[in-house]
């Protein structure tokens, strides 16, 4: 048990006690972990929550979460649970829940609801995005994808189009950018020459996706430097990552929001660019002539 922990907690904020769980979940037994999953998804229930209410919504007895505290070094529970003032992080429904949701507003002829509801998921998410993250936090990812040899960037399935425009954009500035998986490969294909020096950012959402599990955890055993995304703190992929960074998703319809997504990674684009060298506007200048030379944007007189 660390007692340096213990004795520095009443200046720590919510979100330190929560990096710290999160760091420590996967030496967590799996009883523990499923304490541990539930504080880290609804920290604002917390502090407003008895021991009993919580350990009932965890499915775990009370014990356990007073084990949980002691194991990552508080004194206990009611020790561990004072720091708590953050705002709730909900993880969604299952996906069929989702879906059976929707059709009975299309029954009922509720649906002139849902653009509001939409409206209010997506703004929702974009400000939780920005008030949750830390501008130095992802200033240090950006640095380390400036200075790499090179960046692999990681998404399947909702997340692949992401990893694309993200390596397309990235790639006009510093070069090496590469998305991962290529056509017809898996995603530890595309790590087969990464090396200590290199990133790979990663990023999946429930239900997490096991080839990008699968392919960070190859990536850390290569020395490759992780920068993992994902919508919740207890995700496998942000157990070992340097830079974790939780993206809201929460959506009244039954697929993945993923404008709180997009609008991290425009963000983190700006700020490679701001800490990469000045060759890094001179390649965008360089990219954009040789297109405006070669004619590819349409111009006022072009023929129809």
């Amino acid at each position: 048990m660390d007692s340096t922990i213990v004795q520095s907690t009443k200046t720590w904020r919510p979100e330190q006690v929560l990096d710290h769980l999160a760091a420590r979940f996967e030496s967590l037994t799996p009883e523990l972990r499923k304490a541990a999953t539930y504080i880290l998804e609804n920290p604002s229930a917390i502090g407003v929550s008895s021991t009993r209410e919580i350990a009932g919504a965890a499915k775990v007895k009370p014990n356990t979460l007073v084990r949980m505290a002691r194991t990552i070094g508080f004194d206990g529970y009611e020790s561990f649970r004072k720091p708590f003032r953050a705002e709730i992080i909900a993880g969604r429904e299952n996906f069929p829940d989702r879906a059976r949701w929707l059709q009975s507003l299309a029954k009922g002829g509720a649906l002139s609801g849902l653009y509001g509801d939409m409206a209010e998921a997506a703004i929702g998410n974009v400000e939780g995005m920005f008030a949750g993250t830390d501008a130095g936090a992802m200033r240090a990812a950006a640095k380390d994808i400036a200075a790499a040899r090179a960046t692999h960037v990681l998404g399947v399935g909702i997340a692949n189009v992401f990893a694309r425009n993200f390596a397309y954009l990235a790639g006009m500035a510093i070069g090496n950018v590469t998305a991962i998986p290529q056509d017809g490969s898996l995603p530890i294909d595309g790590l087969v020459q990464a090396r200590a020096g290199d990133v790979l950012l990663a990023m999946t959402f429930k239900p997490y996706r096991r080839e990008v599990v699968e392919a960070v955890r190859q990536a850390l055993d290569q020395g490759v430097t992780v920068i993992g995304m994902s919508d919740s703190p207890a995700a496998p992929i942000l157990t070992h990552a340097k830079h974790r960074f939780v993206i809201p998703t929460q959506t009244p319809q039954f697929f993945t929001s993923t404008v709180a997504v997009s609008a991290f990674l425009e963000t983190l684009i700006a700020f490679v660019i701001a800490d990469a060298d000045a060759a890094a506007v001179a390649n965008i200048e360089r990219f954009h002539d040789r297109r405006h030379a070669l004619g590819v944007y349409w111009k006022d007189g072009d023929a129809a």
